[in-house]
């Protein structure tokens, strides 16, 4: 049996103001959205960030907890690799992500900072490891 990490489905409440905030806060661009607009994937790389509407987890039989920017951070976090850390956590914040935490060097070499989004998700904005020595 081979297993392998293929997408992240964040459930959203409005899956069209996610791509236009994730497209304006971190330059990702939009791969696919679902003509119902209860679905999207955007351009990540190797590994697909998805968003589907809140209501598409009701109609899977699934029961969550909405994620919203007032409460406190779900236990995950959604980590992009950015050439500049800094950078990117200035676009973000400039584009309405709440700052968390500015970038910051780690004793292992990496350069990491942290936003949420707009419903409230972490997001690591962090330096490439496979360049760390």
């Amino acid at each position: 049996m081979t297993v392998r990490f293929g997408y992240t489905i964040l459930y959203v409440p409005d899956v069209t103001a996610a791509i236009a905030f994730y497209e304006t806060a971190f330059g990702l661009k939009l791969r696919f959205l679902h003509e119902s607009k209860l679905y999207a994937e955007m351009e990540t790389g190797a590994v697909t960030l998805s968003f589907a509407g809140e209501e598409m987890a009701e109609t899977n039989g699934l029961a969550i907890r909405p994620g919203r920017k007032g409460d406190l951070a779900a236990g995950f976090e959604i980590a992009l690799i950015c050439d500049d850390p800094q950078a990117a956590w200035d676009r973000a914040k400039a584009a309405g992500a709440t700052p968390v935490k500015p970038p910051e060097a780690k004793p292992w070499g990496q350069t990491v900072g942290y936003v949420r989004d707009l419903n409230g998700c972490l997001v690591e904005l962090c330096s490439d490891m496979s360049t760390v020595a």
